[in-house]
């Protein structure tokens, strides 16, 4: 018997209950189960020592002598390798189904493996949707034979398993029943094999799908075309495909679900007189109306300008920032006027045409008489 703490070897505290015991006892029977380690000589005796462990504190008895016993207290208990004469079904039965395809029965046509396919697409093809050829490599079902594995369409029984699918595997002293690895629990074999796939009944080969993209779509959508995925093993359904939307960034707008934002620079007289502007949108061009005194950072809204969505019948709008730009690079004559402007402005008078300047002052002397005081 192993003269390790069984609690330790399952990885749960002495107040585990059957339920946590039972979990953790699933979970590393099958991490170092020999038949998932076949490189790895000591799984078979971590295999061995999880199963001991489990078989004692499993049983509430046996449980109850090790906690104020030790190993003293089950010495003699366990049978040949530890596990007491405990049934070999109840304690594996429960796990061998996931490892082995369950209960010794027959595995035939298995599903083909679902494709993930990321398409990069621009704002513009996002969202007023396209129609692209995407090529994709996958497992397909071999030509050749129709998918069958032989030549000539013909079977025989499987010489390995007797035709039962299933084959009889000795792990110690532990008898262990697993699907044949020639002909894959279908009892059958090729009488003689396709040359082009080799028995495999599949082949990888590059195909062309004609792919419609709606319009809408958005990064982290994905499109699934059922039965454009790999061909099943053994004749089995097709898996599907899923194409992975991915927009790149846009030099002019962002996207917030259904409405597209972007920052519009205006000079500092058509913020201060009011004007037209042209602005662009995914369709077109559209004009925004910028009134008099307008601050920067300002958004307008131009309602309709944003993305009809993939989900529903709205259509999202167009979001505008203004941003009012300093001039640069004065002529003498754009100085002078400027320094003639600023000179109107200064003074307590001037404090009228500069309104967050004027909230910013008051605040600003506030908080020094506040520190004075």
């Amino acid at each position: 018997m192993s003269q390790r703490d069984y609690y330790e070897i399952l990885g749960v505290s002495r107040q585990a209950d059957a339920a946590e015991i039972k979990k953790a006892y699933r979970r590393l029977a099958m991490k170092f189960h020999p038949d998932r380690n076949p490189d790895d000589p000591d799984a078979q005796e971590h295999f061995k020592e999880v199963g001991e462990a489990y078989d004692v504190l499993r049983d509430p008895q046996k449980r109850a002598a090790y906690d104020q016993f030790g190993h003293a207290g089950v010495s003699g208990q366990a049978g040949p390798g530890g596990f007491g004469g405990a049934d070999f079904g109840d304690i594996f039965g429960d796990i061998f189904g996931d490892i082995f395809g369950g209960g010794g029965s027959r595995r035939r046509a298995r599903r083909g493996a679902d494709l993930r396919y990321p398409l990069e697409m621009d704002l513009e093809e996002a969202v007023a949707g396209k129609t692209l050829e995407l090529e994709i490599p996958s497992l397909s079902s071999c030509e050749a034979c129709g998918g069958s594995g032989a030549r000539d369409g013909n079977t025989v029984t499987c010489g390995t398993c007797g035709g039962v699918g299933q084959v009889r595997m000795q792990q110690g002293f532990f008898s262990i029943q697993q699907t044949c690895p020639d002909c894959r629990g279908t009892g059958q074999q090729a009488a003689d094999p396709c040359p082009e796939c080799a028995g495999q009944g599949r082949g990888r080969r590059t195909r062309t799908l004609e792919v419609k993209i709606p319009p809408g779509v958005d990064s982290g959508d994905r499109i699934r075309l059922a039965g454009e995925g790999e061909a099943g093993a053994m004749g089995g359904p097709i898996g599907d495909l899923y194409v992975e939307v991915h927009v790149r960034p846009h030099e002019i707008f962002e996207r917030h679900r259904d409405d597209l934002r972007c920052e519009v620079p205006i000079p500092l007289t058509t913020a201060a007189l009011g004007g037209e502007l042209e602005v662009p949108t995914l369709d077109g061009t559209a004009v925004l109306k910028i009134p008099p005194e307008t601050q920067g950072g300002k958004v307008f809204r131009l309602r309709g300008k944003g993305v009809s969505s993939v989900r529903s019948s709205r259509t999202g709008d167009l979001l505008c920032k203004v941003i009012v730009e300093t001039p640069v690079k004065l002529t003498d004559e754009q100085r002078e006027l400027l320094e003639r402007l600023d000179a109107t402005m200064q003074g307590e008078a001037g404090r009228r045409h500069s309104p967050r300047n004027r909230s910013w002052l008051d605040n600003v002397k506030s908080f020094f008489e506040r520190i004075a005081s």
